[in-house]
């Protein structure tokens, strides 16, 4: 569910494309095994960039710089929480990123400020395509599941928000082993969960480093481009980039 820190200036500054858009050409090779389930990263499906539309209201003019420092003090602490065996969750490491970059950046936090921006995690909505390419893909017999970083917390509300409950048969998050992805132990939980093969379970990344950890472990891989960014250099790549989730049913039906 990350973005490294290109990925989240062009989120903040260019926006993304939202509505319902004709299908696009598809890069790479379609994965030549039937799919049977998807798992999503949770931001294919819900939009993030309220958050930092916050950040900008409550500090005018600065907004952005906060946001920027926010989400790259994020990731870091997550992944250097796991890797030095002190876990931290997606929530607790995400509060204190916010503190510390207000901290940096001399901005002054105050208990409300940062009630109102950790809670908007809480206010995710899906984007427009999804609820249309969800019943579709629902219609078609594919089974359906999110697999994220964030919070259990964060998903069930994400989930609330957009009205999807009982549209996902797992609601899958890394904290429940103490991780991150792209750690391999990550990506096998929806193995486990759907009780499938791996080249049987579509992975769908918003993130290009999460679409190459995803194709690495070995799962088929469709990587939601809505930034337009240029493959990551780690030495994999998705089995097909898209637009939005309409693209992604274009490219299941292709592969059915």
């Amino acid at each position: 569910m990350l973005l490294d820190r290109r990925e989240f200036l062009g989120l903040v500054t260019a926006g993304v494309v939202t509505g319902l858009m004709a299908s696009t050409s598809l890069a790479h090779a379609t994965t030549n095994s039937k799919i049977k389930a998807i798992a999503f990263d949770a931001f294919p499906i819900f939009d993030p960039r309220p958050v930092f539309v916050l950040a900008e209201q409550l500090f005018p003019g600065r907004g952005t710089e906060l946001s920027n420092a926010w989400r790259t003090r994020q990731f870091e602490y997550q992944w250097l929480h796991a890797l030095s065996g002190h876990y931290a969750d997606f929530w607790q490491a995400t509060e204190e990123a916010l503190e510390y970059s207000c901290e940096i950046l001399k901005i002054d936090l105050t208990p409300d400020k940062r009630k109102q921006l950790m809670g908007s995690y809480l206010a995710l909505k899906a984007w427009p395509d999804v609820t249309p390419a969800l019943q579709s893909l629902k219609n078609d017999g594919v089974r359906l599941a999110i697999l994220s970083n964030a919070t259990t917390k964060i998903l069930d509300a994400g989930i609330k928000n957009s009205q999807f409950e009982g549209v996902f048969e797992h609601v899958l998050s890394t904290d429940k082993i103490k991780t991150y992805k792209p750690d391999p132990r990550a990506y096998q939980m929806a193995i486990d969960a759907f009780n499938l093969k791996r080249e049987e379970i579509l992975f769908v990344a918003f993130a290009g480093w999460d679409a190459s950890g995803a194709k690495s472990f070995g799962y088929p891989t469709f990587w939601v481009n809505r930034l337009n960014m240029p493959e990551k250099k780690l030495g994999s790549v998705p089995d097909s980039v898209g637009k939005n989730l309409i693209d992604l049913v274009g490219f299941v039906k292709a592969s059915s």
